[in-house]
């Protein structure tokens, strides 16, 4: 395996890219290897050469074909996830979000995993905020009918290796499994809002996820390096739906924000992360930024499932979900559900 390996790194170094017949097999040979410096070298000799639209189509199509499958029955839950990587880092925007989306009447079927390159993964977060995640389909399966929220660990329903989860934590900046995640969503939800970390990921995603097949959803990259929706400038979209993909631009005014606090958190830690989501699912951090931003992103999530005609529309429908409390309650059903 070690063998092959090496094969590959130089093939990335040499800015080749994966043969798409052999992209099965060499999914396989990287899970098979248990050298963790050497599973390092690979993902950054890959990174640095670049993932292609190809590479991240085969791959996260063999991990749609083998994880484990959450049955949602009759529902239509949608997922709102960001790659990570991006420069700028805040606190846990999406987690928070998917109470609010789940509070304005839209399941959600989150699908998230612990930090690999930020200071909080959605998976930290969530634990502190006192969730067990770690819950097979069934749980999963159960939280997201009687709560209309489930969240999937990405190690319960991906059968991927430990090393290679501790070479992406080595290397610096984001591999091509940031990408494969939220590609993987284990409930095979057709509508998702998905935060890239830069503007030029959001065409290679889009035509990627218009592969897999969706019926709308989102692929954002904010302004200021963020990898959602942003408070500040323009946003760079891609709709993609059954009849193709689409790009645009957005900003937060045309959703009614017409004024910010400068208050935005940045790099949170999960207990800072967690805390902030409480506070804002507690309307103790009304219009502050953080709200703000959670509330935008939430907006285009509701949008893109269809609970509202217009993003506008989908920011009222959000503002009322954390203002009357039903965000919380999503919080406190999970909490109980997930025991």
């Amino acid at each position: 395996m070690s063998e092959a390996i090496l094969h590959y790194i130089n093939e990335f170094r040499s800015r080749r890219d994966v043969d798409p017949y052999q992209a099965e097999a060499f999914f396989d040979i990287i899970l098979a290897e248990t050298d963790e410096a050497l599973l390092t070298q690979l993902l950054t000799a890959w990174s640095l050469k670049g993932a292609t639209e190809d590479e991240i189509y085969r791959f996260a199509k063999v991990l749609r074909d083998r994880m484990k499958v959450v049955d949602t029955k009759d529902l239509e839950p949608a997922d709102i996830v960001g790659t990570g990587g991006s420069q700028a880092k805040t606190f846990n925007v999406s987690t928070a979000a998917a109470f609010v989306i789940a509070g304005a009447g839209v399941p959600v079927a989150k699908h998230g995993n612990r930090a690999a390159t930020s200071s909080s993964g959605s998976a930290d977060a969530i634990s502190l905020l006192g969730i067990n995640v770690d819950v097979s389909p069934r749980i999963a399966e159960k939280a997201l009918a009687e709560a209309g929220i489930c969240f999937m660990f990405a190690p319960r329903f991906h059968s991927l290796s430990p090393a290679l989860a501790k070479a992406r934590r080595r290397v610096e900046g984001p591999t091509i499994f940031n990408c494969l995640g939220p590609l993987s969503n284990p409930a095979r939800v057709q509508h998702q809002v998905i935060g890239v970390w830069s503007p030029q990921l959001v065409r290679k995603m889009a035509n990627v996820l218009a592969r897999l097949g969706t019926k709308r959803s989102w692929i954002v990259n904010g302004y200021d390096r963020l990898d959602e929706i942003s408070l500040t400038g323009h946003s760079t979209l891609a709709e993609v739906t059954e009849d193709g993909v689409r790009f645009f631009e957005i900003n937060a005014g045309e959703l009614g924000i017409d004024s910010l606090s400068g208050d935005l958190p940045q790099n949170c830690s999960a207990a800072e992360s967690s805390e902030i989501i409480r506070q804002i699912l507690g309307n103790k951090l009304v219009d502050t930024d953080a709200e703000k931003l959670v509330l935008i992103n939430s907006a285009a999530a509701i949008f893109v499932a269809g609970g509202s005609d217009t993003p506008h529309e989908g920011y009222e429908r959000a503002l009322e979900s954390v203002r009357s409390g039903a965000a919380a309650n999503k919080l406190r059903q999970l909490i109980e559900v997930t025991k």
